[in-house]
């Protein structure tokens, strides 16, 4: 088996369980009111390849087997991540129209109920985390930091600077600071939360976050290029909308070449420090090679 059809493979049977986990958490499409159920479940299960569950669920599988006691985690943590991306593209933010190669939230069930479908996946990934099978400690301080790297000194930080930033000259410190918190900050907590949840040492945290810091960095230097390179079949949203908007991206400050270099440099960087886990890390060096073109 080649590593793309290895990596395919483990994203598909992640996908499952993360999606199985999500199924039956969540209120049925037709369960009252059904309008915001139905909106919640087609933006939830329009497709993705669970990209930030997956990698809290191989982070917690280089320190423990047991990926039942995470489940309930990395579920959590995609709810948030749609969340983000249902009011994301409401039109009053980045107004798009497709996600994930699927009519947007809004466009289907009108903005208002959109805007509730997100705030409700939001309350949920909460609510979910609160059943993961840890201790009560450990549960507290993952809904603590859950709370503040996606609240308005992360995350929301992140989108409020992308929104105020559009049309405007920024420098590289202002660019960095969107793209960590907006993009960054999510994938950075879906490893964390691996680690925590394996009983990770704090020198093994402390390597994983310096990894994790990278690839989020790369994984938008990546993205912010297929925006201007991609197809729209392939990324499942509309393409070309950066440049329309004169969004805040890496090619516009540093062209597509040499955004190029520094995804690469940042990918190499990502892989010297999982070489430390041997074979271990086997299929998430895979998914980091991945993330350098995000195409199998």
């Amino acid at each position: 088996m080649t590593n793309k059809m290895q990596l395919k493979k483990d994203l598909k049977e992640k996908r499952e369980l993360v999606n199985i986990t999500l199924d039956r958490f969540l209120p049925r499409k037709d369960e009252y009111p059904k309008e915001v159920h139905k909106a919640i479940r087609h933006s939830l299960f329009a497709g993705g390849k669970r990209l930030r569950p997956f990698l809290c669920i191989r982070t917690f599988s280089l320190f423990n087997d047991n990926i039942e006691k995470v489940r309930n985690i990395a579920a959590a943590i995609e709810l948030l991540h749609t969340y983000t991306l249902i009011h994301d593209d409401l039109p009053d933010i980045d107004d798009d129209e497709y996600r994930r190669g699927r009519k947007a939230c809004h466009v289907l069930y009108g903005n208002d109920i959109a805007l509730l479908a997100g705030d409700a996946l939001l309350v949920s990934a909460f609510e979910l985390l609160s059943h993961a099978p840890v201790d009560d400690a450990l549960k507290q301080q993952m809904i603590k930091e859950m709370a503040i790297e996606c609240g308005d000194r992360g995350l929301i930080a992140g989108q409020m600077m992308d929104i105020l930033c559009e049309k405007k000259e920024i420098n590289e410190r202002t660019l960095n600071f969107i793209h960590k918190n907006k993009t960054g900050k999510l994938i950075n907590m879906a490893i964390r939360f691996g680690c925590l949840t394996a009983g990770a040492t704090n020198a093994d945290i402390k390597r994983m976050n310096e990894y994790g810091t990278r690839i989020g960095l790369a994984f938008q230097i990546v993205d912010d290029i297929l925006d201007i390179e991609g197809d729209q079949a392939t990324v499942g949203k509309t393409i070309g909308k950066d440049a329309k908007v004169k969004k805040a991206t890496y090619p516009s400050i540093y062209g597509v070449d040499r955004s190029r270099e520094m995804a690469k440099k940042l990918i190499d960087e990502a892989t010297a420090l999982l070489s430390h886990y041997g074979e271990k890390a086997e299929i998430l060096l895979m998914l980091t090679d991945y993330m350098l073109t995000r195409q199998f």
